[in-house]
């Protein structure tokens, strides 16, 4: 089993009202951000997992994401495997 990293992306659907992105989008216009169209806001996760290669280590982590770090319903996601040897962004294992 190797060490593998998940960047783990989920944005709400672009059809899915977004009231943190308007709230977000409305500050930077009080801050005189004026050319801000839209803003949407979304998550980052960071999944250190061992797997036995990074095929497997996907399948993994999008099933992770089907059943609970994304609900399909509202959002998407994307995911990006990288080598957990040569991430240096990798979530630390807790202490």
């Amino acid at each position: 089993m190797s060490p593998y990293v998940a960047h783990v992306t989920v944005m709400l659907k672009p059809l899915v009202n977004d009231p943190a992105g308007l709230a977000v989008r409305d500050g930077l216009s009080a801050l005189g951000f004026d050319g801000v169209e839209a803003v949407r806001v979304g998550k980052r996760l960071v999944v250190t997992l061992s797997a036995p290669d990074a095929e497997e280590a996907a399948r993994l982590v999008n099933a992770m994401c089907d059943q609970l770090l994304a609900n399909p319903v509202i959002e998407d996601f994307v995911v990006e495997i990288v080598d957990g040897a040569s991430d240096t962004t990798a979530a630390a294992p807790p202490s």
